[in-house]
């Protein structure tokens, strides 16, 4: 156990943020337990927000003890362990790097940070808070989808050979009509970035992961189609992307084929992936997600199947029911909390770690940079954080 955390009580969490994140973390926590009994327990301590009625509204739903609008007052606590931040990416940073230095174990959702540079920082303060044995992690909750967990050993046992091309996108239609309001996910000062960092950071990952290699250079356009929106004031400018288009380089030598979007008519949450390889293949669709196509060229499967990804014997599916019964997006959530709970008892390092966040975020970077020079081959730098130099 790490030197913040009781060796029998409880861990205390801290959920900063009650919106749509908020609520999907506030019932894997709420459910963690019931699942996976073998994980250390965790007690719901306090829900944290900016409004106080809705706040306190929120936190006697979701099952939070208690309700507060500081997340100050939240770090200085000691019955709090754990601090989960469900904000806008511009407060990752500094509720991370401070909770970190209070002894906190820190869980963010994706992406790191809006920058690079923020993400640098938060990468460090991590690294520093581990030698306390303080960890952190970064939410890209689909690594827990267990036909996308499935798939990444498909490819670390060759199954399908040598990766040479995958196909990634991330397909949504809430802001296709262009009456839909303005939101902060529509500017670049809270959001950092439109579809690419809310998107595009969970393919970005998806790829890296199951690949087991990084994108190495990059070509990236990125598009906005509805250029103005009503907010509270009257007509506002979107200065973030709806749509934005990669072709990224890995480590591997295969080539990555990224798209994503919020306008994609017709289109709900349609996470999905296509990895080719020399013997075979892999297909996922989110809005399948129990669903695995698998195909093989050779040996006794040979061909195009679909796997139902329900069997105890597959990832994650231990826990929770019988063959054919199938999960749903909001158990990725609760897979999350109970992997980032036995990190912790365990005192291991957790993953996605903040530097595998970090890797996301340069690419994210080198997107954008390569979009403003329409279109050029942009490298993405494979720098120590913790060095400055060359890793």
């Amino acid at each position: 156990m790490s030197m913040s955390t009781p060796t029998s009580q409880p861990l205390g969490v801290a959920v900063i943020g009650h919106s749509f994140m908020g609520k999907a973390h506030s019932n894997a926590w709420r459910n963690v337990g019931a699942f996976y009994p073998e994980a250390p327990p965790a007690r719901q301590a306090v829900l944290v927000g900016r409004d106080p009625l809705r706040t306190k509204e929120a936190a006697a739903r979701y099952g939070w003890a208690e309700a507060a609008t500081s997340w100050e007052s939240v770090l200085e606590r000691d019955d709090v362990h754990v601090v989960d931040i469900c904000t806008p990416g511009e407060s990752h940073h500094d509720i991370a790097v401070a909770a970190l230095a209070a002894g906190k174990h820190v869980l963010v959702e994706k992406p790191l940070s809006n920058t690079v540079a923020e993400s640098e920082s938060m990468t460090r303060a991590a690294a520093e808070a581990a030698t306390r044995g303080v960890h952190s992690m970064v939410g890209f909750n689909y690594r827990r989808v267990p036909a996308l967990a499935l798939a990444r050993q498909l490819v670390e046992q060759g199954r399908i050979g040598e990766v040479r091309q995958v196909r990634a996108s991330y397909l949504q239609d809430w802001l296709t009509d262009p009456t839909a309001p303005m939101t902060w996910r529509l500017r670049r000062e809270s959001a950092g970035s439109g579809a690419l960092g809310d998107l595009a950071s969970h393919v970005i990952d998806q790829v890296q992961h199951i690949t087991a290699s990084t994108v190495t250079g990059v070509n990236g356009r990125l598009h906005t189609f509805v250029a103005e929106r009503d907010g509270d004031a009257g007509r506002e400018a979107v200065t973030v992307d709806d749509a934005a288009w990669a072709t990224c380089v890995l480590s591997s030598g295969a080539i990555a084929s990224i798209e994503v979007s919020r306008v994609a008519a017709g289109r709900k949450n349609g996470l999905s992936l296509e990895v080719f390889g020399s013997e075979g293949s892999l297909s996922f669709d989110l809005e399948r997600l129990n669903e695995l196509g698998v195909h093989e060229e050779h040996g006794e499967h040979a061909g195009l199947r679909r796997v139902l990804v329900t069997e105890e014997s597959h990832p994650y599916l231990q826990a929770w029911w019988p063959p054919g019964h199938v999960l749903g997006w909001d158990a990725t959530f609760t897979m999350q909390a109970a992997d980032f709970l036995g990190a912790i008892a365990a005192d291991r390092a957790p993953s996605p770690s903040f530097a595998e966040g970090l890797a996301v975020q340069r690419v994210l970077a080198a997107v954008e940079q390569s979009a403003r020079h329409l279109g050029t081959c942009v490298d993405v730098p494979a720098e120590d954080p913790l060095e400055g130099g060359r890793a």
